[in-house]
């Protein structure tokens, strides 16, 4: 996807994010269902951390360290540093060298891909914690976010040891779309759904197991699915 996609997307979640964030304090103590142990609170304190810390680190080129949020007023705290935040994704040059947490080559497009899903999967987040309609995304987007998890994170999961190696491989399929395959030789199972099924599944938004179709060895393809996939 062009930067400029990757902006659009970011700034209409960030602008969405905004809303939600001037909730009541009832509001903003509704539990975030895919993130045990969070309120609305905190999960908009995460949001001014990550924020900070990407455009910091779009600043400098260089690994610092993410902020942490405050005890109190994290929601406020959010909503002071998004201007700052957009104004650095907006000015930054996508391909000036930058470090991040990805393959090569590490420029700073990275961070617009990373921010703008960062941004959709907490907005999902907030609109469950809220009980209301999740906003509808472009297919392009939300390929592209299944291709960031399985081609980027997945990989890295496995490379830092934070989930076992499959020893079979098995695919990922987006009937009409695209597939990917994580594992050694040929695939022994594949797990297919629609999009916005394997979108929000990837990121535990909503579950793969009861939703996707599984095809073939179901105890390799679980093993695989169960990952876990993502931080």
């Amino acid at each position: 996807m062009l930067p400029d996609r990757y902006l659009a997307e970011l700034a209409g979640s960030v602008d969405h994010l905004g809303t939600l964030a001037r909730q009541p304090e009832d509001g903003l103590a509704c539990a975030v269902p895919a993130c045990p142990g969070w309120a609305l609170e905190q999960l908009f304190g995460h949001l001014g951390s990550i924020e900070r810390w990407a455009a910091a680190v779009v600043r400098e080129g260089t690994f610092v360290k993410e902020p942490a949020p405050p005890a109190e007023g994290a929601a406020v705290w959010f909503l002071e540093g998004t201007a700052p935040f957009l104004e650095t994704m907006t000015a930054l040059d996508p391909e000036k060298p930058c470090w991040d947490f990805g393959p090569p080559p590490h420029t700073a497009r990275f961070w617009l891909r990373r921010q703008a899903h960062e941004h959709s999967i907490h907005l999902i987040d907030a609109c469950q914690a809220l009980g209301l309609e999740i906003p509808a995304m472009g297919d392009d987007f939300m390929l592209d976010g299944v291709d960031e998890v399985l081609a980027m994170f997945a990989p890295r999961q496995l490379r830092l040891g934070r989930m076992p190696g499959p020893d079979k491989a098995v695919t990922f399929q987006v009937p009409g779309a695209a597939s990917w395959t994580l594992g050694p030789g040929s695939a022994v199972a594949s797990i297919s759904a629609p999009l916005p099924v394997m979108y929000l599944g990837l990121w535990g938004r909503s579950s793969l197991e009861d939703a996707a179709l599984i095809d073939g060895d179901a105890t390799a393809a679980l093993r695989v699915l169960r990952g876990p996939l993502t931080p």
